[in-house]
C-alpha cells in the first residue's frame, strides 16, 4: 500500500512542497502559541481559569 503511494506521489511534480509548507506552519503556531503564552498576563490566565466556577456565567445551565 505505501508503495503504491509512494510511487504516485512521485508523479506529482511540486509535491515536495507540501511537507515543506506543512512544517513551516506547525513550526509558526507553535512559536507563537509559545510567545502568548509567556507574554500573558497572570490577571488574565486567572480570570479565564475561573470561568468554569463562576456562578455568574453559569445561571442559565441546567442539570439534566
Amino acid at each position: 500500500m505505501l508503495k503504491y503511494v509512494k510511487e504516485h506521489m512521485e508523479t506529482i511534480l511540486g509535491v515536495e512542497i507540501y511537507p515543506i509548507i506543512s512544517l513551516l506552519i506547525f513550526f509558526t503556531f507553535f512559536v507563537v502559541l509559545s510567545w502568548w503564552v509567556m507574554t500573558a498576563k497572570k490577571d488574565y490566565i486567572n480570570t479565564v481559569s475561573n470561568i468554569p466556577f463562576d456562578n455568574k456565567h453559569n445561571q442559565n445551565d441546567t442539570i439534566i
